[in-house]
């Protein structure tokens, strides 16, 4: 197990510098640069003094000089600077994490837990009216558009009913901690509701097929309860498929919320990755896009020990 993880540790780490070369390549073809959209918004800026601030920034190298130098610095733990919000890119980078975080475990939790009952509860009587509705509500979650969802929300509870607020983050502190959560509710609801219908249909899909298996007819046979079979047996089983598909889900939830956050002016990883872009703040966006790759590669990781506690059968070589 340790040497197993000590590998994927390594293979993570060859991941992230492979993943920065090719963003900060891709970054570096960009059109422009930060010296000319500051150029942009100060008519003024002579050429002299234009030439002066990319030598000053490094942009007047060849762009595997400028990798280098960038490399260097984020190993030695200098992230660099953010030009857009005049920061260190870890303070911008910090809040957008905490929100993300609150926006995406909310979420991935409540998909998980509505996604494991709905299944279940469909698989048990495959084409019955519960089947029935369950699939109907899984493939309206598939289908619909996450920002007409979110739309839906906002005109339903904000505008009609006033219930909750359409935006924002909510106020930070201790006194503010049921105001983060009602300005949170509409965004996890659009979340939850536009996951849990894919979840739903694999653990709807697992759990027919081991449920079909020789290991549950025999328990059944030898008088086992029917609740200890689904949930204790048949479920256990058909986790391992359904980990798999959550260990993918998580990482394009950490940068993959841009929609929702969008919607609901959640400045969270994905909208700040977005913005990063768009303004050419190279050391903001190539940070927060590594961190998310992180993300994704650590809960593939996750995944496959989980697979081993599920299934003893399973060896990790």
């Amino acid at each position: 197990m340790a040497s197993f993880i000590t590998r994927r540790l390594l293979q993570t780490f060859v991941v992230l510098l492979v993943m920065s070369f090719v963003v900060y390549g891709l970054m570096g073809l960009m059109p422009g640069d930060p010296v000319d959209i500051m150029a942009a918004s100060q008519p003024g800026m002579t050429p002299e003094v234009m030439a002066n601030l990319r030598a000053i920034y490094g942009l007047d190298q060849p762009l595997m000089v400028r990798y280098a130098r960038w490399l260097m610095a984020v190993l030695s733990g200098d992230f660099g600077f953010s030009r857009t919000h005049a920061r260190p890119v870890l303070e911008v980078l910090t809040p957008a994490l905490l929100q993300t975080c609150k926006l995406m475990l909310a979420s991935f939790t409540l998909s998980v837990i509505l996604s494991l009952i709905l299944g279940i509860a469909s698989a048990l009587k495959p084409g019955g009216w519960v089947d029935g509705f369950v699939s109907l509500f899984a493939f309206a979650g598939i289908s619909v558009p996450i920002f007409w969802l979110a739309l839906v929300l906002i005109l339903t509870f904000a505008v009609g009913l006033q219930w909750l607020p359409a935006s924002g983050m909510g106020q930070v502190g201790n006194f503010g901690f049921w105001d983060q959560v009602r300005h949170l509710t509409l965004p996890v609801l659009a979340l939850t509701l536009a996951n849990t219908g894919q979840f739903t249909r694999y653990v709807r899909a697992a759990m027919i097929e081991t449920l079909q298996m020789d290991f549950v007819r025999t328990a059944r046979a030898k008088g086992v309860g029917s609740r200890r079979i689904i949930l204790i047996h048949a479920l256990r089983n058909a986790m391992v498929p359904f980990v798999t598909i959550m260990a993918l889900s998580f990482g394009s939830l950490f940068s993959g919320a841009l929609v929702t956050e969008t919607m609901f002016a959640q400045m969270g990883m994905g909208k700040m990755i977005y913005d990063s872009i768009l303004s050419n703040d190279f050391n903001l966006a190539l940070i927060g896009l590594l961190f998310a790759t992180l993300t994704t590669l650590m809960a593939n990781l996750l995944a496959d020990l989980a697979y081993v506690a599920l299934d003893p059968r399973i060896r990790l070589e």
